[in-house]
C-alpha cells in the first residue's frame, strides 16, 4: 500500500507541477481554449490517445471483455482504425484549415461560421456540453473503481481524490496544461497497458490456453459475435468508433495543432499509440478466467492487476488508469467550459465580455461544471461503458454530419444542418428510452445508429431539395 501511495502522490505532484508552470501562458479565451494553435505532432498525437482511451475505454472495455468474450477484440480493431487513423486522414487536414479559415475555436462555433445559424452554434453547444457531463461522470467511475480495489480507497475518496486535482491544473494552465499532461499520461498509460496484458497471459499460460478455458465456459466467449450478438457488437463497434469523429474533446486537437503538416507524422504517432485499445478487451477476457467471482464487471480490470503484478506494478497500472481519465476530464472541462461561455453566453445570448472576463469566466466555468460532474459520480447510475455509449450517441448523433459534410460539401444547407441535429439527437434519446421493451434483434440496436442514421438522412435529403449555402460564406471557409 506504501508503494502505491508514494507512486501516486508523486505523479499527482507531476501534473500538478506541469499546472503551475503553465499557468502563464493562458493569456487569453484562445490560450485556454485551444493552446494558441501552437501544439507539435507528438504531443497532440499521444494526447489524443489518452483522451480516446481513457479509463472508459480501460475499465468499460474490460469489463464488456468479461462479459463478452474475445468477440470484443473487434471493438478494439475499430477503434484504432475508424476512430483514430480513418479520422485523422478524413478528419484532421479539413477540420485545421476550416477552422483556422473561419476562426473558429470550438465546435458548435465551427457551425456557427460554416452555416451562419446561431441556432445550430446554441444547440450543439447545449448538447455537448450537458451529455459530456455525463460523458465526465463516467471517467470519473472509472478511476474510482480503480482505487477501490487497488488501494482500498472509498469509492467517493477515489472521486474526490481525482477529481480536485484535476479541476487544479485544468483550471490553472488551461489546454496547454491539459495536452501536456495527457502526452505524460499517454505514455504512463501505454507502459501500463502493455506491462498488464504480457503479466495477465503469462499467468492464464498464453494465447491458446486462454482460448480453452474460455472455451470451457462457453463457446460464446471465443467465437464472433458469441454472447454479444452480431447487433450488439456492430452498434458498439460503431458508437466507440465512428462516434469519436463528433466528439469535441478529441477534435479540438485539429484545432490546436501548429499546422496541417504535422498531422501526416501525428497519424503515424497516433495510429502506433492508439494500438493499445485492444489490450482492454483482451484483458477483460483474462479476467473472465482468473477472477470470475468479482461483485461487478467495471471491477474486471482492477481485480485482474491486483493478481498479477506486485506492488511497483501495480501502482505502475493505477497511474496508468489515473492517468488515462483525468485526461479525458480535463480536457472535457475545457470544451464545456468554452463552449458555455463563448458560444452560448458570449455569441447565443450576446453578452460580450472583455478578453480578460472571458478568459477569468471559462476558468470559473471549468470548475463549475467539474463540481458538479463530481457531485453526480458520487452515486453514478450504470456501468461504466454504458454511460459512456449513451453520452456519445447523443452528442455524435448531433455534431458528426454537420462537421463532416460542413467541411467536404460545399453545398450543404444551414436549414438542413439544423434539423438534422434536432432529430439526431431526439432520435437518440427516444430509441434508448423505447429499446429495453423491444424484441431481438431491435433491443440491440444501439441509438447511436438510430440517431445518426436519422440525422444523416435528414441533412442529405433536406440539402438537396433546400436552398445551398451562401456561396460567399462556403468560399472563405474552403479558402478559395
Amino acid at each position: 500500500m506504501t508503494v502505491y501511495i508514494l507512486v501516486l502522490v508523486v505523479y499527482l505532484a507531476l501534473l500538478a507541477a506541469i499546472g503551475l508552470a503553465l499557468r502563464g501562458r493562458s493569456k487569453s479565451a484562445a490560450d485556454f481554449a485551444i493552446g494558441g494553435r501552437s501544439v507539435g505532432p507528438w504531443v497532440t498525437a499521444l494526447s489524443f490517445v489518452a483522451a480516446y482511451y481513457s479509463s472508459v475505454v480501460i475499465i468499460g472495455g474490460g469489463a464488456f471483455g468479461w462479459r463478452f468474450g474475445l468477440s470484443t477484440l473487434w471493438v478494439g480493431a475499430a477503434n484504432v482504425l475508424v476512430g483514430t487513423t480513418l479520422a485523422w486522414i478524413v478528419l484532421g487536414r479539413r477540420v485545421r484549415k476550416v477552422t483556422e479559415n473561419l476562426d473558429a475555436m470550438t465546435l458548435p462555433g465551427l457551425f456557427a461560421a460554416r452555416y451562419g445559424s446561431p441556432a445550430a452554434r446554441i444547440f450543439s453547444a447545449t448538447v455537448t456540453g450537458l451529455f459530456l457531463i455525463i460523458y465526465n461522470v463516467s471517467v470519473l467511475k472509472g478511476m474510482a473503481n480503480t482505487f477501490e480495489v487497488l488501494m482500498h480507497m472509498p469509492y467517493v475518496g477515489g472521486v474526490l481524490v481525482s477529481g480536485v486535482v484535476i479541476l487544479f491544473y485544468t483550471a490553472v494552465g488551461g489546454y496547454l496544461a491539459v495536452v501536456w499532461t495527457s502526452f505524460v499520461q499517454g505514455i504512463v498509460m501505454i507502459a501500463a497497458l502493455l506491462l498488464l496484458a504480457f503479466a495477465a497471459l503469462q499467468r492464464v499460460g498464453g494465447m491458446a490456453a486462454l482460448v480453452d478455458r474460455l472455451n470451457a465456459i462457453g463457446p460464446g466467449y471465443v467465437h464472433t459475435p458469441g454472447e454479444w450478438g452480431w447487433a450488439g457488437l456492430v452498434s458498439f463497434a460503431l458508437i466507440v468508433s465512428l462516434g469519436t469523429w463528433g466528439m469535441p474533446q478529441l477534435l479540438v486537437r485539429f484545432y490546436s495543432i501548429k499546422n496541417a503538416r504535422m498531422l501526416r507524422l501525428g497519424t503515424v504517432i497516433v495510429t502506433l499509440g492508439a494500438s493499445i485499445a485492444l489490450l482492454p478487451y483482451l484483458c477483460g477476457a483474462v479476467a473472465r478466467v482468473l477472477v470470475p467471482d468479482i461483485a461487478s464487471p467495471d471491477q474486471a480490470i482492477p481485480a485482474l492487476t491486483d493478481l498479477v503484478l506486485g506492488d511497483w506494478g501495480g501502482a505502475l497500472f493505477l497511474a496508468g488508469v489515473v492517468a488515462a481519465g483525468m485526461s479525458t476530464f480535463a480536457g472535457v472541462l475545457i470544451i464545456i467550459a468554452s463552449s458555455l461561455v463563448r458560444d452560448v453566453w458570449i455569441e447565443g445570448l450576446g453578452r460580450p465580455l472583455a478578453p480578460a472576463a472571458e478568459l477569468r469566466a471559462s476558468r470559473l466555468t471549468s470548475l463549475g461544471v467539474g463540481v458538479v460532474s463530481l457531485l453526480v459520480a458520487l452515486r453514478p447510475p450504470a456501468l461504466v461503458l454504458v454511460l459512456t455509449a449513451f453520452a456519445w450517441a447523443v452528442i455524435a448523433s448531433t455534431n458528426l454530419w454537420p462537421l463532416l459534410f460542413g467541411i467536404t460539401w460545399k453545398r450543404t444547407s444551414p436549414r438542413a444542418t439544423l434539423v438534422s441535429m434536432v432529430a439526431g439527437a431526439a432520435s437518440a434519446l427516444l430509441w434508448q428510452w423505447l429499446r429495453g421493451g423491444l424484441p431481438a434483434p431491435w433491443k440491440g440496436v444501439h441509438g447511436f445508429i438510430v440517431g445518426t442514421g436519422v440525422a444523416l438522412v435528414v441533412i442529405v435529403v433536406g440539402t438537396l431539395l433546400g436552398r445551398p449555402a451562401d456561396p460567399e460564406r462556403v468560399a472563405r471557409a474552403w479558402g478559395d
